[in-house]
Formats: C-alpha cells, sequence, structure tokens
C-alpha cells in the first residue's frame, strides 16, 4: 500500500469466517446443495449473533463498511450480526467467495483430488474441476486493488468488515502483508464465526491482531528454498528430471 493509500486507509479491517453451515456438520450436502447455496445451522446462526456482540465493542459504535461474500451461509452470518445499525454501506463481493471446487461434488472424487493436494500444495493444487488456492489469492489481489480506491473517496468510515470464508481470509492476508507460500502453507484456517483484524498503527502500517494458527512451524520469510533444504531435496542449481 502505498503513502496516500495508507493515509485514506480506515483505523481496522476486520476479516470474519461464516458460522457453522450444514456442510461443517455433513460434508454429503455437497452432492445435492449447490455451495453458494449452503445454509449456516442454528449453531453457526448462535456464533454469527456472538461475534456480532464483539464486533459491536470493537467498532466502538462507529460507522462500517460491509464487503460480504455472494455465498448464502455468508449473507446469513451478516444478517445475525446484528449491527445493521453501524453499517454505512454493504457490498455483495463475488472475488471472496469460497475456493471454487466442483459444482455437485462426487464424494469419492473429492477425498481422492484432498489427499493429492494435501500431499502436492494447497497453494498451488487445482481442484479439476475448480481452483487452486493460487487462483483465489489472484482474484483476493484485484479485490485489494477496489478496496484501495474505496478508502480515498471522501467519508469512508474508519472501520472495514470483510464476511467471507476461512482461506479467503488467510489468502487475503497473505496478499496483503506479502508472505511467501511456504508460509501460506503452515496455517490453519480460523473457526467458524472467528475474526481476524488487521489494526491501522500510528506509521500508518497494518498489524495482524491475533495470529493463525499453524499445523507445522514455518516463519513468514520461508520460502521453498527452507522447505528444500529441510527435506534433504536436492539444491536448487542442480537438474532433476521432471
Amino acid at each position: 500500500m502505498s503513502a496516500a493509500e495508507s493515509d485514506a486507509a480506515p483505523e481496522r479491517i476486520v476479516l470474519l469466517r461464516h458460522g457453522e453451515s450444514e456442510a461443517n456438520v455433513d460434508p454429503s450436502i455437497y452432492e445435492r446443495v449447490p455451495d453458494y447455496r449452503i445454509p449456516l445451522t442454528a449453531r453457526g446462526v448462535a456464533q454469527a449473533r456472538e461475534a456480532g456482540e464483539r464486533l459491536r465493542e470493537q467498532f466502538g459504535g462507529r460507522k462500517v463498511c460491509v464487503y460480504v461474500s455472494p455465498y448464502l451461509r455468508a449473507h446469513q452470518t451478516l444478517e445475525a450480526l446484528g449491527i445493521d445499525d453501524l453499517i454505512d454501506r454493504q457490498i455483495e463481493e463475488p472475488r471472496l467467495r469460497e475456493q471454487d471446487w466442483v459444482n455437485y461434488q462426487d464424494p469419492r472424487a473429492i477425498a481422492r483430488q484432498t489427499e493429492l493436494r494435501n500431499t502436492y500444495s494447497h497453494f498451488f493444487y487445482r481442484f479439476a474441476e475448480g481452483e487452486s488456492g493460487a487462483d483465489v489469492f489472484d482474484r483476493v489481489s484485484t479485490f485489494l486493488e477496489t478496496l484501495y480506491r474505496h478508502f480515498a473517496k471522501p467519508g469512508y468510515p474508519p472501520n472495514t468488515l470483510v464476511v467471507t470464508h476461512g482461506l479467503t481470509m488467510r489468502l487475503f492476508c497473505m496478499r496483503w502483508f506479502h508472505w511467501s507460500v511456504e508460509y501460506f502453507e503452515s496455517l490453519e484456517n480460523p473457526g467458524n464465526a472467528e475474526t481476524r483484524s488487521l489494526v491501522r498503527e500510528p506509521d500508518g502500517r497494518f498489524s495482524l491482531e491475533r495470529p493463525f494458527g499453524q499445523w507445522r512451524s514455518a516463519a513468514e520469510g520461508h520460502t521453498v528454498l527452507h522447505a528444500a533444504a529441510a527435506s534433504g531435496s536436492a539444491h536448487p542449481g542442480v537438474a532433476n528430471p521432471a
């Protein structure tokens, strides 16, 4: 972010994962219901209400601009927050949708591809009829360009709320903070209705108020070179057959 963009930025950007969905409880729903139409469970609605109370406290009664994934579970999460009186503007943003895997899912095919993704890369593996994490990164990057333009408009509120999905949250922060692919690969999704907040510091830069969990150790600056060294792979200068 440039100095000019930094001067126009809000005080806080909150990323919120949707509450528990029917798919979180019963993955077989993907076989018969389009992903974007999968609703929240009753527990997911309750989680969102609790998150709304925390957000109201964070925002301190001040206005917020909201960007929401077009998926039903994201809209239901936003509705259940109960902060309508604080919303200055609400924008449905398709670029904040969940990673596309396939249309209706064949559980056996998805299980096989999930295994392959786990051994290949969560960032680079592309589902046969869907997206890779890298594809989602690209669309999140274009969303950030839009966000910067919105920040520069007169009267932009002091708070931004992004209601989206776990992977998208991680990739948003990866793009914002320029994290490496290797570091991204180590991160865990937040829980349902959990937030991660980017807070503006006095120097105009943003810091992540609460880090993502990690399923394995990796520092922000680690790259594939560090992973290769740790696993005893060949020196990157040595040609290996594909």
